[in-house]
């Protein structure tokens, strides 16, 4: 009897689990249904990272690309720690303030100076 109160706690994760594979095979299910399935050359072309994906790896390629993804991402991780810090403002008080300050002054100073090294121009 005990097994079965604690199995019936698991009841709305697994009716949860059910309804989201359901709604996502239908999804998936209508895309196949409705949408041309048609490829042209502009679909298959390579894209984001400028050079086919398919062919030799060991082949010279553009670093600009990766470049400005791993500044995208350095900067929208740094940028996460403002939602944390706008939540509890008014419980850090003006140590906390000052701090995030100086960290976003930090910040400021990294973003001039990739600005000014030429890093986010694209040529």
């Amino acid at each position: 009897m005990a097994s079965n109160e604690f199995l019936l706690n698991y009841l709305p994760i697994i009716v949860f689990i059910g309804i989201a594979a359901v709604v996502s095979m239908a999804a998936v299910g209508l895309s196949l249904v409705v949408a041309k399935q048609k490829p042209d050359a502009e679909k298959l072309s390579a894209y984001e990272c400028g050079f086919d994906a398919f062919d030799d790896a060991r082949h010279k390629f553009d670093v600009r690309f990766y470049l400005v993804a791993i500044l995208f991402i350095i900067f929208d991780l740094e940028i996460a720690f403002l939602f944390p810090w706008a939540v509890t403002l008014s419980k850090i008080g003006m140590f906390g303030f000052w701090s995030m300050v100086s960290f976003l002054g930090i910040l400021t100073i990294g973003f001039i100076y990739e600005w000014n090294k030429g890093a986010l121009d694209w040529e």
